[in-house]
C-alpha cells in the first residue's frame, strides 16, 4: 500500500508582502465565516475581505518587525524529520506538509496525493491542543479536497489530541526546565509567576461542544506537575476582530494584573509547535511591553519545534496505521471532537463539556 502522510499547519507568510498577507487574512476569516450569519457565499467572502482589510495594517507591522514568519521553514524541517525517522523504522512513506491559509495550500497538496495515487492518506495536524478552527478545520479541509477529486478514493485517517502523549509532555516540560535554568530563574521564588499562554478561541465554539478549554486546563495542570509548581496562571491570546466573545482571561490582562505582586513572569506558549507572529510579536514584543509597563521582567519559553524527540513522537502516533495493529493499543480511539470514522485521538472518553 502506498501511504502519504500530511502534516497540517495554519501557515503564515514567509515575507511581509502586502497582497500575500491580505490573501492570507481573507482565507482565515472565510474559514470562520460561520461565526456570523450570511445568506450567500458571496456575502461571506465580502465580509471576509472587509475584516481582512481592517486587520491588514497591524498585521503588516508585525510581519515587517520580524521580517516574515519562520513557520514555513520550521514546518518543512518537521516533515523532513518525520520522513527520516519513519525511514529508519523501515516504513516506505512520503510526508507532505500542507497549510490552511498559505502555500502549500491543502487543496494543492490533495491534488499531489491524487497524482501520486496514494492508496492511503494519514492526516496529522501539528496543533498540540485540538480546536475546531485549527485541528478539526484542517482535517475537514483535506478530506473535502480529496473528495472533490474525481476517481480518487484513498483510505483516509486522521490523528488528533496528541498533547496527551507522554513524549510530548516530557519534551515540553524539559524545555521549560532547561530554559529557566539557563536564565537563572527559580520557579519556587514567590516573586516569579508562571503563565501558560494559550491561543484563544471564540466562546461560541465552546458552547457548541468544543472541549478546547478543557484541553488547555488539563495540559497546564500536567506540565505544572512535571516542572514542580503548584501555582500558575492561564491566559488566552485572542483575536477579537468580529465583535464576538472569546476565551478569558486574556494573557495581557493576566500579566498586567500582576503589578505589585511579583518581579518577573515566565510565559509558556502552550498552543504552539512553531515560532510565529503570535510568539515572536504578541509575546516577545507586545506582551513584553505590557509587562515592563507594570514593572515586570518577562521571560518567554521557546517553542520546542526542533526538539529531536518530536519526529519520534509523531512516528509513534502514526505507527499503528503503518504497521497494521489496533490503534487502541496506543490508546488511540474514535475522536469525539471530529466524529467522522477514521479520526483517532487520545482524548476520547473525557467527560462531556458542561
Amino acid at each position: 500500500m502506498e501511504i502519504g502522510i500530511v502534516l497540517l499547519n495554519f501557515g503564515e507568510p514567509a515575507t511581509p508582502e502586502r497582497e500575500e498577507v491580505l490573501e492570507y487574512l481573507t482565507r482565515i476569516f472565510h474559514d470562520n465565516a460561520s461565526l456570523e450569519e450570511a445568506e450567500t457565499e458571496e456575502e461571506e467572502w465580502e465580509r471576509s475581505r472587509e475584516l481582512a482589510q481592517r486587520r491588514l495594517p497591524s498585521l503588516m507591522e508585525e510581519y515587517e518587525e520580524i521580517g516574515g514568519s519562520p513557520l514555513q521553514e520550521q514546518a518543512t524541517a518537521q516533515a523532513e524529520g518525520l520522513t527520516a525517522t519513519l525511514t529508519d523504522r523501515g516504513h516506505d512513506v512520503t510526508v507532505y506538509h500542507a497549510m490552511q491559509f498559505m502555500e502549500p495550500l491543502i487543496p494543492d497538496v490533495a491534488a499531489e496525493l491524487a497524482d501520486e495515487e496514494f492508496d492511503s492518506v494519514i492526516a496529522v495536524p501539528i496543533y498540540p491542543l485540538c480546536g475546531p478552527s485549527t485541528t478539526v478545520s484542517s482535517i475537514d479541509a483535506l478530506e473535502a479536497s480529496i473528495d472533490e477529486i474525481d476517481g480518487y478514493e484513498p483510505e483516509f485517517t486522521a490523528i488528533t489530541g496528541w498533547h496527551r502523549a507522554p513524549t510530548y509532555n516530557r519534551l515540553r516540560a524539559e524545555g521549560i526546565r532547561t530554559f529557566v535554568e539557563d536564565e537563572g530563574i527559580d520557579l519556587q521564588d514567590p516573586e516569579t509567576v508562571f503563565v501558560f499562554s494559550a491561543h484563544g478561541t471564540p466562546t461560541k465554539y465552546l458552547e457548541e461542544g468544543s472541549r478546547y478549554d478543557k484541553y488547555v486546563e488539563e495540559h497546564a495542570e500536567t506540565i505544572a506537575s512535571m516542572i514542580g509548581i503548584d501555582d500558575y496562571e492561564i491566559g488566552y491570546q485572542n483575536h477579537t476582530n468580529r465583535g464576538i466573545e472569546w476565551t478569558e482571561p486574556e494573557t495581557e490582562d493576566v500579566v498586567e494584573g500582576l503589578e505589585g505582586e511579583a518581579e518577573r513572569v515566565v510565559i509558556e506558549p502552550m498552543s504552539f509547535m512553531h515560532e510565529q507572529s503570535e510568539t515572536l510579536v504578541e509575546l516577545d514584543i507586545d506582551l513584553r511591553e505590557d509587562a515592563e509597563a507594570v514593572g515586570l521582567e518577562l521571560y518567554r519559553v521557546p517553542v520546542p519545534h526542533d526538539d529531536p524527540r518530536f519526529p519520534t513522537l509523531l512516528s509513534d502516533v502514526i505507527e499503528p496505521f503503518l504497521s497494521g495493529f489496533e490503534p487502541s493499543y496506543y490508546q488511540l480511539r474514535q475522536c469525539e471532537c471530529r466524529s467522522e470514522p477514521g479520526t483517532y485521538c487520545f482524548n476520547a472518553g473525557l467527560p462531556p463539556q458542561q
